[in-house]
């Protein structure tokens, strides 16, 4: 095991390389960094909330609301569908979890189930998302399936990290950390994002974008009486023409879901600030077709249910292109673009817990971090060298050969060093020594036995070689289960040692191996130093 193979020289060497390449960075100011040649590495280890300072949520997903939404929706389907049949009811509504409509004409019952039978639409395997049932009085009653509901509700908290993510990723916070926390909730923390009210505002807003035709039949007297006929909504509104509240019709032309592309622009005409908008296919189409149809009508931009412009249609508007106007600022206005573009929240989240830490607790974390390093590599240098000898410094070097790599890998990886992550690079340290204490000890056995030196160095590899890989497995399982199953810190300190356990096996077998055989070869040496 000792020969000095063309594999191993290369292996350890091209590890060493690679170590300090990626590492490279982590030590050089953002001047320097920034005018290196592209084919060298710019990335840097991540410093995790607790080390760089930043802010931290917790959301809960607004669960009854989406399910809220989603019978409003079917309200409105039910609507549709009667009228399409020429089927004459009453009563429609929401109440205590279900959608209810009256059927006015007792024989016309049966035509309104059939019509009613496809409200829902998609067939899950369990069973249809809708249940449509007659109920006495000659109504019908359209409830969403329990099982629908709760695929429904993990659905949104699925969609809703992922529009979280892409929101903060367009702040330039690097690395947040977004997991989900229970069945409804959504932790965030965010490094280097010191106002967690500017993260809330991005984060928190739906930005549920719609457009819909004003309902101008209504008087203003009955709008703000809130009086409306089944078809419309009232809605409080921005826009002069109809402040403080707006009637539109319930019907949505275009929703959010056919943008494209949003932008902060300016008004030609008037250089305020706007956001430019495109759509795609379908929302051109329909875009095209309601501004031909309605031209001298207003048409009411709706976001989260409040009108923030009601314009006039002045010609039909074939491009797919437009523009929404309003009290913007160029602040406010971009951050619509970035809520628009990034997508709608499909229910609205509710903030439970935020919290801060200063760049200057983070700055007192990694000074504490340093110094715990460093003693505690100084004390397992100091033990090491004391205790072997030569063959110490051989374990020092491969222990300065491990970090390296370790912390190349970790800059490689993009990971987040958080303090528990510290306290993985420690454990690790540890671990390595203990793989050299194994060989040395099983060495120093075999030449008491009566070996020769390069006889018992050679089986002292070999034979410490099997405790060393079952005691480095069990730890790597370990870390995997942690890595799997953990969050947040627990994730950060599994991966940590997940990568230390590699490098350490490495350094502790591979490097002092050649440095020992490199040894034997210049000294011709008859008796270990260690014995």
């Amino acid at each position: 095991m000792l020969a000095l193979s063309r594999w191993k020289i290369i292996l350890v060497l091209g590890s060493i390389l690679f170590g300090l390449l990626f590492s490279l960075p982590n030590l050089l100011p953002d001047g320097v960094l920034a005018r290196l040649p592209g084919f060298m590495p710019h990335q840097r280890l991540n410093l995790g909330l607790d080390l760089q300072g930043g802010s931290s949520l917790l959301y809960e997903v607004d669960t009854q609301a989406l399910k809220k939404e989603r019978l409003n929706d079917l309200a409105e389907e039910a609507r549709t569908d009667l009228r399409a049949a020429s089927l004459t009811f009453s009563d429609l509504g929401v109440a205590n979890g279900v959608v209810s409509v009256r059927i006015s004409d007792p024989t016309q019952a049966g035509a309104a189930l059939s019509a009613l039978s496809k409200v829902g639409g998609q067939l899950r395997a369990g069973g249809r998302d809708v249940t449509v049932t007659q109920a006495p009085d000659q109504h019908i009653q359209i409830a969403m399936a329990s099982q629908a509901m709760d695929e429904d509700a993990r659905n949104a908290v699925a969609q809703s990290i992922e529009i979280i993510r892409r929101r903060i990723d367009a702040l330039g916070t690097k690395e947040p950390d977004i997991r989900q926390q229970g069945a409804d909730r959504i932790t965030i923390e965010a490094p280097g994002e010191s106002d967690p009210q500017k993260l809330q505002a991005v984060v928190g807003q739906t930005a549920k974008l719609t457009f819909q035709m004003v309902d101008e039949n209504v008087s203003e007297q009955d709008a703000t009486a809130g009086r409306a006929p089944p078809d419309d909504v009232i809605a409080p509104s921005d826009d002069k023409f109809c402040a403080p509240v707006c009637v539109l019709k319930k019907r949505v032309t275009i929703s959010g879901e056919m943008l494209t592309h949003a932008q902060q622009s300016f008004d030609p005409q008037t250089n305020l600030p706007v956001v430019a908008f495109r759509l795609n296919g379908a929302g051109s189409r329909r875009f095209g077709e309601a501004t031909q149809q309605n031209i001298g009508r207003r048409f009411a931009i709706v976001l989260d249910g409040r009108v923030i412009s009601a314009p006039t249609i002045q010609s039909a508007i074939m491009a797919g292109s437009g523009q929404i106007s309003g009290n913007f600022t160029i602040e406010s206005a971009t951050q619509l673009a970035l809520l628009l573009n990034s997508g709608a929240l499909p229910a609205p989240l509710k903030v439970i817990e935020q919290g801060t830490v200063g760049a200057e607790l983070g700055a007192d974390a990694v000074r504490a971090g340093e110094v715990s390093l460093a003693i505690g590599a100084m004390l397992i240098l100091a033990f090491i060298i004391l205790a072997y000898g030569l063959f110490g410094v051989f374990a020092t070097i491969a222990l300065v050969v491990n970090l390296l790599v370790m912390f190349g890998a970790l800059s490689w990886t993009q990971a987040t060093l958080t303090l528990p992550g510290i306290a993985g690079l420690i454990l690790t340290m540890a671990v390595a020594v203990d793989a050299n204490v194994l060989i040395y000890e099983r060495m120093r056995d075999e030449a008491n036995a009566g070996r020769t030196a390069i006889s018992a160095a050679d089986t002292g590899y070999r034979r410490a070689l099997t405790s060393i890989l079952d005691a480095n497995v069990t730890t790597m399982i370990s870390a995997l289960i942690m890595f799997s199953f953990g969050a947040g810190p627990v994730k950060g300190f599994a991966w940590t040692l997940s990568i230390g356990v590699v490098t350490s096996v490495f350094s502790a077998v591979l490097v002092t191996q050649l440095l020992i055989g490199w040894w034997f070869r210049v000294t011709r040496a008859k008796a270990l130093p260690i014995a």
